[in-house]
């Protein structure tokens, strides 16, 4: 096969320019292209989120989301001011509204300690040091969280890789052999000697085109924000979250100040009705039709179908949505808020309903002996030699994307050394 470039990396997300700016920095005579099927890049989850550096606080000690985030937060600051990128170090609040949060409270500063996350628990009374007009009866100061452009992080990082960027090139078709990759295009064809997934909620589509059933459906849940009013926005001086529901893997409504001085305020977490559902009148039969048939769907609503009727009603009822933000900030009112552009969260659901806590990976693994877990099925081998997939990274994708690209471009250069 003739190849057109050594590596291509369908997603122009964060973590696909991530990983070629990765590429770029270890193995500089690689060649790259990036496909992206939007007009520009940055467009679905790296555009349409809340701007957070993460510090690491809510994951798993040991996870690849606590690793990442905690490394990946600092990174991500240097790397913004190193390249003209705007940036804050706001810190962040963590409120328990009544006393029945306190435990979870406490397991959550202590899941901080075990991250290394400098962090210090106040009593009610010291709340008002950081954020006066906020309620609670205790929370958490981690000082170490803070905003930023993550476009133009992404934008950044796509100049600084070297690697061709071809947008308006929706992926149709992906034909994966011993020799190498094709991938047909809307607008043309390319070969490349090794492929990544990086395609954010169309990933598991994207494994599927190329041989590999991944185990795992993308379900879409759209968050629905609002913004403070110009004449408001002095309610909040940075960042203010409740305590998590561990049983759940969104984190509820908080607010967040940005870089303009705005504050947004959500998001709920709502199924939507569409991969790029960013409101309820964009439905897409195909994607829906795929999410009824995927049995982790149903072993989902049935697992958690008591906190979903409560984010419908946030979506559905403005009243619904102030009673939740008024746990935080007594002072709100549904005149306060205004309406703000929605975002939608890739979430990997198994077959048996469980949600994938983890960043995952599959294709070509170095340290694997043979397939195993990259979840490749009978007859397969060719696309586990030559493909990588990213197939679960939600928040705090965009935190941890500089080191989640090292990994994937290690994987990506390792395959590229094994195909010859």
């Amino acid at each position: 096969m003739r190849f057109d470039c050594d590596v291509a990396v369908i997603g122009g997300g964060i973590v696909g320019l991530s990983t070629a700016y990765a590429i770029g920095r270890v193995a500089p005579g690689t060649t790259v292209t990036v496909l992206e099927k939007e007009p520009a890049l940055a467009a679905h989850q790296t555009g349409r989120n809340s701007g957070v550096v993460h510090s690491g606080l809510y994951y798993r000690p040991g996870s690849l989301k606590a690793r990442y985030a905690v490394a990946g937060s600092a990174e991500m600051l240097r790397f913004a001011r190193e390249h003209g990128v705007r940036c804050e170090v706001t810190g962040k609040l963590v409120v328990a509204a009544d006393r029945t949060e306190l435990p979870r409270l406490h397991a959550l500063a202590q899941r901080g300690r075990d991250n290394g996350i400098p962090l210090r628990e106040l009593g009610a009374t010291q709340i008002a040091e950081y954020e006066p007009r906020v309620a609670g009866v205790g929370a958490l100061w981690v000082e170490t969280t803070g905003i930023c452009d993550f476009p133009a992080a992404a934008r950044a990082m796509a100049r600084l890789s070297g690697a061709r960027v071809r947008t308006g090139s929706a992926v149709r078709s992906v034909d994966v052999r011993a020799d190498g990759v094709t991938v047909t295009t809307s607008l043309a064809e390319l070969r490349a000697r090794v492929l990544v997934n990086c395609a954010g909620l169309h990933s598991d589509r994207i494994a599927r085109m190329c041989g590999l059933e991944p185990g795992l459906r993308i379900l879409p849940f759209r968050g629905e924000y609002f913004e403070l009013t110009k004449e408001r926005r002095d309610l909040v001086r940075g960042l203010v979250y409740p305590v998590p529901d561990p049983a759940f893997p969104f984190l509820g409504v908080h607010l967040t100040r940005d870089l303009d001085g705005g504050v947004h305020v959500g998001p709920n977490a709502v199924p939507a009705p569409a991969r790029e559902g960013y409101t309820w009148g964009t439905a897409r039969a195909a994607d829906l039709l795929e999410e009824a048939t995927w049995p982790g769907t149903w072993r989902l609503a049935r697992r958690h179908w008591r906190s979903e009727l409560a984010e419908l009603r946030h979506s559905l009822s403005k009243r619904s949505f102030t009673r939740a933000v008024r746990r935080l900030l007594p002072e709100i009112t549904a005149e306060d808020l205004r309406p703000a552009p929605a975002g939608v969260r890739a979430q990997a659901v198994a077959r048996d309903g469980s949600l994938l806590d983890d960043f995952a990976f599959a294709g070509f693994d170095p340290e694997a002996a043979g397939p195993g877990p990259s979840g490749a099925s009978a007859g397969a081998e060719a696309a586990v030699a030559r493909t990588v997939h990213v197939l679960n990274a939600p928040s705090p994708a965009a935190t941890a994307s500089l080191p989640i690209g090292r990994e994937v471009a290690r994987r990506a250069l390792a395959a590229l050394a094994a195909a010859g």
